[in-house]
This record gives structure tokens, C-alpha cells and sequence, in this order.
């Protein structure tokens, strides 16, 4: 994280030129934590609340609620992807710190590098032995 709330995003994580993404606001195994969406990771999530058995208010609410955690942002020509200051600090992350970029899949994720190392340990589990 540099003195401006910018990372550097690997060339081959960043979205098609215009195309922009959107952070979520998020806590995996209790930690605070930015996920980076594509339209892609955020549809899908629409679809998962599209598709369940629950009431179509609680549909809305929760469809209402994604949209309120999310923040449109965008990579820009040096390949950096702003952060909100007030965003990266609720994910324990100052200006100068060291972060950690994780790919899931579909997104990717922005940890404050404490954070990340826990949340190895709470997944290191491999009953499949695929690591």
C-alpha cells in the first residue's frame, strides 16, 4: 500500500480496459477484508440470492445490502487500484503498510499481512490433499 492507498494490482489480475470493479467491504473467519470484484464475482453473488429459497424481501435486502458494502473503483495506467483510506482502515490497513494480494477464483482480495497469516493457519487444513 503506498502513501495514497494505491496497490499494485499483477498485470494478469487486472480487468479489460473501462471495465471497472468493485471492492466489497467483507470479514472471512471473523478478520476484516477487501474483496476486489470483478462484474463477473459480483453477479455471481447476485445469482446465489437470486437462486435461493428465501422470501423475495429477504432477496432485496440482501441483494440492497451487496450493492451498500460495494465501491466502484478501477485499476489505472500504472496497473494501481485506489483503495478508500476509511476502507482500507476498517481492514486494519495504514498508508506504507505491507498488504497481501490473494487470489480466489473469481475475485481477489486485499489482507493487512497479520491478518493473512492467521488466516493461512485457519486453512491449512487439506483433507483433499490438493497443496
Amino acid at each position: 500500500m503506498d502513501s495514497k492507498f494505491r496497490v499494485s494490482v499483477p498485470p494478469n489480475w487486472r480487468p479489460p480496459n473501462g471495465e471497472f470493479l468493485r471492492l466489497l467491504e467483507s470479514k472471512d473467519h471473523g478478520m476484516q477484508v477487501i474483496k476486489v470484484l470483478t462484474q463477473e464475482a459480483f453477479d455471481i453473488r447476485l445469482k446465489i440470492i437470486e437462486d435461493s429459497d428465501l422470501s423475495a424481501g429477504r432477496k432485496l435486502e440482501l441483494s440492497g445490502n451487496l450493492y451498500m458494502r460495494c465501491r466502484a473503483a478501477s485499476v489505472n495506467d500504472q496497473g494501481k487500484l485506489l483503495i478508500p483510506k476509511e476502507l482500507s482502515e476498517k481492514a486494519g490497513i495504514a498508508a506504507e503498510d505491507e498488504v497481501i494480494l490473494a487470489g480466489r477464483g473469481a475475485h481477489f482480495e486485499v489482507w493487512n499481512k497479520a491478518n493473512h497469516e492467521r488466516l493461512m493457519e485457519i486453512e491449512d487444513e487439506d483433507e483433499l490433499g490438493i497443496f
